[in-house]
């Protein structure tokens, strides 16, 4: 083919050939050797009949032979002709001849052994044998009894000119018609592949047409649910996570994008206003540890939002120990105490003993989260309460405050990246708007749920909930960065 590979339609459409003229041929043999066995059933049959006409008009009489029959008959009379002008040879036990047809002639008398062998078993013998021009003969051989109990040996037999002509006839029309029965079967497979092939044909189209730009496009499933749908769903399932990695990319660019654009901004000003209007090494320094500040500021961002982007893509490994959430969350609370006494606030903890399987950097982090988002949005004088609850298979760690709430239409929102709940407030301090985008991150990573409920003046609750686990145990720690 010149080095270009078939179709696949073409190479369908060959193996279907292939096969079918293995078929063909299977069956040609079959019935050819069928219609042989039932030929030769028919020709035994018919042999059985003459056996016993022959027996039955046939007598050895001292030793020759008579046949008794209505010589004014003229059935019988054609009957008895027919039988000696056929196949027929009668002789003794020492195999001298005792009547011979000339039609048996030509193929020979047996042997003496061979007689006295057949007379010796008992049965009657059916065999082939050939004349000098090599036609074929079927030959029945047995024992003959005269009136005497004396053994003689008889043997008829019948042509097989006309089955072997019957055999040749159907191989003959067999192999012509082969050939247009074959072409026919191609045409069939060449049209059945062709209509097998459609959906593919289909399914390459859409698949072509799918860019950067169109991951919105799927395959529509035949309803078949055969191999084909299996197929469809597998590369529906693949641009499900092509959509999802370039939407990934495409926010974590805007997201990059927007966050940065204020502090590259504030950098440039305060640099230039510097050297423009800068006289001191005072005032260029203190110009240089503003733009230092907004680096790191900048530097923040860009590694919290390379983490999240990592995490939400699976390049973050996530263990699955077993451990002691409540001795886990005693010690962070521990650690956030003097925040929130810093900033005027009681914080509590209620810690049920429960276990569950997990990474325990990572519930660290999503503790810390959540504490210090209550920390930062609960005035002076609140409370906030950190609670492990075992409860029917789960573990339900809860992070309540007392602080302003959130408005019912911003839920929904609070774990998209840099969404912030518009309060008037611009301080940097209050964070970069992702610490929840994290918490989402983690619970999903731990197949667990998360609610929150929240009233506007009244204060908010987070709820996360894990399967239980056996058993506590300790994991080793590894850091993220936020």
């Amino acid at each position: 083919m010149g080095g270009r590979a078939l179709g696949l339609r073409l190479r369908l459409t060959l193996i279907n050939a292939l096969f079918s003229s293995a078929i063909v041929a299977v069956l040609g043999l079959v019935f050819h050797e069928t219609l042989r066995y039932t030929l030769r059933q028919n020709t035994e049959a018919f042999l059985d009949e003459e056996w016993a006409v022959v027996k039955s008009y046939l007598r050895v009489e001292k030793g020759r032979p008579v046949w008794f029959y209505d010589r004014d008959d003229p059935e019988e009379t054609a009957t008895v002709l027919r039988l000696r002008q056929g196949l027929l040879l009668l002789a003794d036990r020492q195999g001298r001849v005792l009547e011979v047809s000339d039609a048996y002639s030509q193929i020979g008398a047996e042997k003496p052994s061979e007689i006295r062998e057949i007379l010796a078993s008992g049965k009657p013998s059916v065999r082939q044998r050939h004349d000098a021009d090599d036609f074929t003969y079927l030959i029945r051989s047995g024992i003959h009894i005269d009136d005497d109990r004396r053994q003689f040996f008889l043997s008829i037999g019948r042509p097989l000119e006309s089955d072997e002509l019957v055999l040749s006839q159907f191989t003959r029309r067999y192999l012509s018609l082969a050939p247009v029965l074959l072409l026919a079967l191609g045409a069939a497979s060449w049209w059945a592949a062709g209509r097998a092939l459609n959906p593919l044909r289909t399914f390459a189209a859409a698949a072509q047409s799918i860019t950067g730009d169109s991951l919105n496009v799927r395959v529509e499933r035949r309803g078949a649910n055969d191999e084909l749908d299996g197929v469809i769903d597998a590369f529906n399932n693949m641009v499900d996570r092509l959509e999802n990695s370039f939407n990934q990319i495409r926010r974590f660019s805007t997201d990059v994008s927007h966050e940065l654009r204020t502090p590259l901004t504030a950098i440039r000003g305060q640099l230039e206003v510097a050297l423009m209007t800068s006289d001191s090494k005072e005032r260029y320094r203190d110009a240089m540890v503003s733009a230092v500040e907004d680096v790191d500021r900048l530097a923040q961002v860009v590694r919290a939002l390379l983490h999240l982007s990592q995490a939400e893509s699976g390049q973050v490994a996530v263990a699955h120990d077993p451990l002691d959430l409540a001795r886990l969350a005693g010690g962070i609370a521990e650690q956030f105490q003097f925040p929130a006494e810093a900033e005027g606030l009681a914080l509590e903890t209620r810690l049920s003993p429960a276990t569950l399987a997990g990474d325990k950097i990572h519930i660290e982090r999503l503790l810390s989260n959540l504490l210090s988002n209550s920390i930062k949005y609960t005035p002076a004088g609140g409370h906030i309460t950190l609670s492990v609850v075992p409860n029917d298979g789960e573990v339900h760690l809860i992070v309540e405050d007392t602080g302003r709430g959130i408005p019912a239409e911003h839920l929904p929102h609070i774990f998209d990246r840099f969404y912030r709940v518009p309060d008037g407030h611009r301080d940097p301090e209050r964070g970069l708007g992702i610490g929840l985008s994290f918490v989402a991150w983690i619970a999903k990573a731990h197949s667990a749920r998360i609610s929150v409920d929240s009233e506007p003046g009244k204060g908010t609750r987070f709820t996360v909930s894990f399967a239980a686990a056996s058993q506590p145990a300790a994991t080793p720690a590894r850091a993220l960065e936020s």
